[in-house]
């Protein structure tokens, strides 16, 4: 099991409901894997439960024996391209809590939502790129200051879903330090080939999420659960130059036999720890 954990990445997700991020961090390390994703929750990893001496410690524990790769965040909960001002401002005040935390852990990156629009009736999208901008404006120069990097993530249920409209949205804000991680899953469940958006947002990428789904049902299962096609995304990820560990988001009750599995048929795929 440790042999092939070693070259793969878990988020956190799954054990957001049984410890804390120190309990989880500890577990995944002694099943070998080469890094971590923390997700930020109450009771899990949360700003306003931890002091700066848990904190400390925190980052200790990931140093000693788990590399933290890069934290993340319910985004279904919060929007900062929203159209309440009093929304935007909550998410942006809970952000800027993050973005200081993942200094503070040492993470290499922390993962932002570019907002969500309402599915019946959106705002025009001039609108919502300003809201998104204006939060830039307050977390990118955070996120340089504390060390670490804003990773905006390819979401369904954002207004930016594919690569190219990220991509573009991105490059047009001109700040070269944002980078972006792409999610596998969640291009395929939008029609979208993983392996033409990898490519499209190379300039930018920083890290992979890998889970399963379906187009017909929004998951994020272990891998062989749906049918995200894995075949050449290996080849892909090594074309365009990727060298950050591929990370797992499975979303399991089952997660360290599901995550393993999972890891297993990233192998068979044509990952190894050469990726």
């Amino acid at each position: 099991m440790k042999r092939v954990a070693a070259g793969f990445g878990v988020n956190t997700y799954s054990y957001i409901f049984d410890g804390s991020a120190a309990d989880t961090v500890a577990r995944l390390a002694d099943q070998g894997y080469g890094g971590v994703e923390l997700m930020f929750f109450p009771g899990h990893l949360w700003p306003a439960e931890l002091d700066a001496s848990a904190l400390r410690a925190l980052r200790k524990l990931c140093e000693a024996r788990l590399r933290l790769v890069a934290v993340n965040m319910p985004n279904v909960d919060m929007n900062i391209a929203a159209a309440a001002e009093e929304m935007r401002s909550y998410t942006l005040d809970l952000l800027v809590q993050f973005v200081r935390c993942a200094g503070e852990l040492g993470a290499g990156g922390i993962i932002v939502g570019p907002g969500k629009a309402n599915p019946l009736f959106p705002m025009p999208r001039d609108r919502m790129v300003s809201h998104f901008y204006r939060a830039l404006d307050t977390l990118a120069p955070l996120a340089r200051r504390v060390g670490t990097r804003l990773l905006i993530e390819n979401m369904p249920f954002a207004f930016l879903p594919d690569a190219e409209t990220l991509m573009k949205i991105v490059d047009d804000y001109g700040d070269e330090s944002i980078r972006v991680i792409y999610d596998v899953a969640n291009a395929h469940f939008i029609g979208e080939s993983p392996g033409e958006g990898l490519r499209r947002v190379r300039d930018r990428l920083s890290l992979v999420h890998f889970s399963d789904t379906t187009r017909q049902s929004y998951k994020h299962d272990p891998l062989g659960y749906g049918d995200v096609p894995l075949t050449g995304l290996a080849s892909v990820m090594k074309e365009i130059g990727y060298t950050e560990l591929p990370m797992l988001e499975v979303i399991s009750h089952h997660p360290d036999s599901d995550i393993v599995e999972s890891c297993r048929r990233l192998q068979q795929a044509g990952f190894d720890r050469d990726v």
